[in-house]
């Protein structure tokens, strides 16, 4: 089987992906959550002229020049406005948040006044009309839409959704991505090891990954490499109502490399089986119904440089998010040699210098070795049959963090 295109095989794993069903959650539940619908506003706010500043709500007339000696005839707090009306030379202690008493036009701040006694004040600064006052419909009206579909619901987007009086709110479901790590070699953190035993480690990145654009990850464990055991955490899969299916190692050729052959079994119709990259030749892409499965390699830079390229903008577009991979042009740190049939991801560290990005290889790139992959904040992008590389160079970056 030849091998597939980095650029294809996304196309591929990508064809028909669209958001999934809406859900109606409480906006406790929506952080982070993408709308399935606009929100419109229910309510106008502000509902009425409303104080902007504490002091006295007053005549404009009457502090037009000043001192202005008034006589203060009530008060006005926020849920508890003044019931009567603002005359000549009258004025309302008035708090922020309160509604504009009748009569009144604008509101005179307390820093301006002196408290006679008595009941009376002095208002030593002019006021013009409408000053510190918020203006009836001032952030939005009845019948506005405040949020356009597909917005993801940060923490002012949730507060301007409560404000219009919205006590739950339609947002894409979250994709469930349900993980199972195959090898008769690996144990959960913590686990006391054999001689030939190592622990299991991709799962946790690769959740890492999932949840990071949103979406739910339910890991299943590990399986034997036995095709019965593989099979079980499959049909548990499904059973859970999972939208993706991620299976770590066991995707390659070998005599253990099993997944292949339990996902068809299963009915899964292959999409592509091994891709032109490295690392992650081994990738392996299918269908299972409504339920897309990625058979991710068990090497763990490999698994985890896969779920960047392929699994996250895959969730992403089931959840109705934007996903762009952040690549941006640097210059060389070191000399590359020329390159295969296969596009390259190396790790690198990349740094700012004389106002240009240098990204500098590591000079081991063992797809076994996550250290270097935790150390490294890009992967230089190194396409199909380029020649030998020197320092200073221009290239590409997939920036990391």
């Amino acid at each position: 089987m030849a091998l597939l295109p980095v650029a294809a095989a996304l196309e591929r794993l990508l064809e028909g992906a669209a958001p999934l069903a809406s859900e109606s959650v409480s906006l406790l539940e929506a952080v982070d959550r993408v709308l399935a619908e606009p929100v419109v506003a229910l309510r106008t706010q502000p509902p009425f002229n409303a104080s902007a500043m504490d002091g006295y709500a007053v005549r404009a007339i009457d502090v037009a020049s000043v001192p202005s000696r008034l006589s203060v005839i009530g008060m006005a707090a926020a849920g508890r406005g003044f019931d009567g009306a603002v005359g000549k030379a009258q004025a309302v202690r008035i708090f922020t948040g309160a509604p504009l008493p009748q009569g009144a036009d604008t509101i005179v701040i307390q820093e301006n006044v002196r408290d006679l006694g008595g009941g009376s004040i002095e208002v030593v600064e002019p006021t013009a009309e409408g000053r510190n006052i918020r203006r009836f419909g001032l952030d939005f009206s009845e019948g506005d839409i405040l949020l356009e579909k597909g917005r993801v619901l940060d923490p002012a987007a949730l507060s301007l959704v409560a404000s219009a009086n919205h006590p739950q709110v339609g947002v894409v479901k979250r994709p469930l991505v349900a993980i199972i790590a195959t090898g008769d070699e690996l144990l959960p953190p913590g686990s006391e090891l054999g001689p030939d035993q190592i622990i299991s480690s991709n799962a946790y990145g690769v959740a890492a990954a999932a949840q990071s654009v949103g979406a739910h990850a339910l890991d299943l464990g590990i399986a034997a490499d036995r095709e019965e055991a593989i099979a079980a955490l499959v049909r548990k899969a499904v059973t859970a109502g999972a939208d993706v299916i991620v299976t770590l190692g066991g995707a390659s050729v070998g005599d253990h490399d099993l997944i292949h052959d339990v996902l068809t079994g299963e009915g899964m119709t292959l999409g592509f089986w091994k891709i032109a990259m490295r690392p992650g030749k081994p990738l392996m892409f299918g269908r299972l119904g409504d339920i897309r499965c990625i058979g991710l390699p068990g090497n763990p830079v490999a698994s985890l440089v896969c779920s960047q390229l392929f699994l996250k903008p895959l969730l992403a577009r089931l959840g109705g998010r934007n996903f762009r991979q952040d690549i941006r042009q640097a210059r060389l740190g070191a000399a590359m040699q020329a390159n295969d049939l296969r596009q390259d991801y190396v790790r690198a560290a990349v740094r700012q210098e004389a106002g240009m990005l240098v990204a500098t290889p590591f000079s081991i790139q063992d797809s076994s070795m996550l250290r270097m992959l935790a150390d490294a904040n890009g992967l230089i992008v190194r396409e199909p049959f380029v020649s030998t590389a020197a320092a200073g160079d221009a290239c590409s970056v997939l920036m990391l963090r």
